[in-house]
């Protein structure tokens, strides 16, 4: 018994001398998350800080840009930017939704063109990916290398032989010549490849024997559960061509056909408040995609991660 009450009150003893240190342990694991919280935060709100001040800006008046933004328009001083406006107006997008006609053509022209894109990548990029993913025939790796290479092509590279071969077609300064070269875009194929490759084989060859042929595998088993990556590749796609400069810039003259993209550039720095204006309509568009496909994007990039 003596023994027995011990070894009891040993190991109570142990135990009682061991509970604050694990206590202050976990006090301390707490703090350095906080801590690691806090400078994440504070990260964030730094690379944030310029979009806080565009929007910022458009609630200002003239006159307060004016004074902000003086040395940027050519005169002496240091810039001042308050980040609250200090009489908020909404003048400037006003002035801009409702008298400056030529800003909604090119919204417009911008609509056009990204939703051309994505409808001709949806159209003949995703049944690439999936024989891509799903079929087997000669030439099979050589060709999808030969994408990933083309993947890794910039725009400068190509710029060249698309400015000939749109030439040669004579859609030149139209739509067109900026729509066809995006829809034949690897990288929408690459992403969506990811997606199909994961489709667990025994659902398809079950699909089969039940009598559905290669389309109907391809309609009832393959978009939905590839929907992930068919997905990624669309809100990656919005993004991409929706800020686009160059490819519009290379291959559009005319300045009624321009997308909003190059709209902003041509407004000059005098028309402070126009430009900020500009900047957040621009901005809306993304900023509401980017949240609503933000599941399927992250879904998407694991699902490049582990196949890749």
């Amino acid at each position: 018994m003596n023994t027995k009450y011990f070894k009891h009150n040993f190991i109570k003893n142990r135990l009682e001398k061991r509970i604050p240190a694990m206590r202050i342990k976990k006090m301390q694991k707490k703090c350095i998350r906080r801590l690691i919280d806090l400078c994440l935060l504070g990260f964030a709100l730094f690379l944030c800080f310029p979009i806080l001040m565009v929007f910022s800006g458009v609630l200002k008046s003239g006159g307060e840009l004016s004074d902000c933004l003086a040395p940027v328009l050519g005169e002496k001083g240091m810039i001042n930017w308050k980040l609250l406006p200090l009489y908020p107006t909404g003048g400037h997008l006003v002035d801009l939704l409702f008298y400056k006609p030529q800003f909604h053509v090119v919204f417009w022209n911008s609509m056009g063109i990204v939703s051309g894109i994505l409808l001709g990548q949806l159209l003949i990029g995703t049944p690439m990916a999936w024989a891509f993913a799903r079929f087997s025939f000669p030439g099979k790796k050589p060709l999808f290398t030969l994408y990933v290479i083309l993947m890794l092509m910039p725009f400068q590279v190509t710029m060249l032989p698309s400015y000939m071969v749109l030439q040669g077609l004579g859609i030149l300064d139209t739509p067109w010549a900026v729509i066809l070269p995006a829809v034949c875009s690897t990288f929408p194929v690459f992403l969506m490849y990811q997606g199909f490759a994961s489709i667990p084989g025994e659902c398809i060859e079950a699909a089969k024997i039940d009598g559905a042929d290669n389309w109907q595998v391809y309609g009832y088993i393959g978009l939905p559960l590839g929907s992930g990556g068919i997905f990624s590749a669309l809100v990656l796609g919005f993004l991409e061509y929706w800020n686009m400069i160059e490819q519009p810039m290379a291959f559009i003259k005319t300045p009624s056909k321009y997308p909003l993209s190059l709209f902003l550039p041509q407004i000059s720095l005098a028309q402070a408040g126009m430009v900020l204006a500009v900047s957040v309509i621009m901005l809306a568009p993304a900023l509401f995609v980017f949240f609503i496909g933000q599941d399927y994007l992250e879904a998407g990039i694991a699902a490049s991660g582990l196949k890749g």
